[in-house]
C-alpha cells in the first residue's frame, strides 16, 4: 500500500466503526468544554465527567467562577489531580475572559494558549469542539496510534500533529481526531492490547512494532 492508501484505508475502516461520534467531556458552552479539557489533563474523561456538574452546579460561566476562592475551586475538583495547579488556571483564565473578551471564549487558538494552564493541546480541542474550526490535537492516544501505523516517526507530540495535517484532508480533521482517540481506547490501547482485534494496526501497521509485539507474545 502507498502511504495515501494507508491514510485512505484509516479513514474508512474508522468512518466505518464510528460513523457517529460522540464527544469524550461532558458540557454545554465553549466555557464549559474549555474547564472541562483542562481538567482532564493527566486524569480520566471518566473522573471529569464526574466532577464537572459538581463544579458548574455552583459557576458554569466566569462571572460566577471568579466569585470563587481558589481553595473553594480546588475542593471541588481535587478528584480529578493536580487540582491546585488546576484550580489557579481555572480562576485566572475566567478573570482574563471578563477584562478582555466580556466574559466569551476567543475562537482564536493562539488567544486561548494565553490563557493560564491552557496548552496547545486543550486550546485546539476547544477550536475544534466548540467552534468547528479545524484542528488536530494530538494526545497520548494520537501520538501512539500514529507511530504503530508508521504514519509518524513519533519523536513527539508536535511532529505528530504536523504529520497527521500533513497527511489527512482538513475538512476530517475535527473528527479523525476524535475517531482515532476512540479507536486507541478500545481497539490499540497501550496496554492489554491485542493486535487480532486492532484490523488498522494488523493491516498497516509499523514492521518493528509488530514485531515486538509478537515477540511479546511466544
Amino acid at each position: 500500500m502507498t502511504k495515501q492508501e494507508k491514510v485512505q484505508f484509516v479513514i474508512d475502516t474508522l468512518n466505518d466503526i464510528y460513523p457517529e461520534i460522540p464527544i469524550p467531556l461532558d458540557h454545554k458552552d465553549p466555557y464549559t468544554l474549555l474547564i472541562a479539557v483542562l481538567m482532564s489533563a493527566q486524569s480520566t474523561d471518566v473522573k471529569v465527567n464526574q466532577i464537572t456538574p459538581l463544579l458548574f452546579e455552583v459557576a458554569d460561566n466566569p462571572y460566577a467562577m471568579v466569585k470563587l476562592s481558589i481553595d473553594e475551586i480546588r475542593e471541588i475538583i481535587k478528584p480529578v489531580g493536580l487540582s491546585p495547579m488546576k484550580a489557579k488556571g481555572i480562576h485566572g483564565l475566567s478573570e482574563i475572559l471578563i477584562e478582555n473578551y466580556n466574559g466569551k471564549v476567543p475562537e482564536d487558538i493562539e488567544a486561548l494558549e494565553e490563557l493560564p494552564a491552557v496548552g496547545h493541546k486543550t486550546a485546539s480541542v476547544v477550536v475544534s469542539q466548540a467552534f468547528n474550526i479545524p484542528a488536530f490535537p494530538v494526545d497520548t492516544h494520537i501520538h501512539r496510534l500514529m507511530y504503530r501505523w508508521n504514519l509518524t516517526n513519533g519523536k513527539n507530540v508536535t511532529q505528530t500533529e504536523k504529520d497527521a495535517k500533513r497527511l489527512f484532508p482538513k475538512d476530517l480533521w475535527n473528527r479523525l481526531h476524535l475517531q482515532i482517540i476512540w479507536y486507541g481506547r478500545q481497539y490499540s490501547p497501550a496496554r492489554g492490547w491485542n493486535l487480532e482485534k486492532d484490523v488498522i494496526t494488523k493491516t498497516i501497521g509499523r514492521k518493528s512494532v509488530i514485531k515486538e509485539y509478537l515477540k511479546k507474545k511466544k
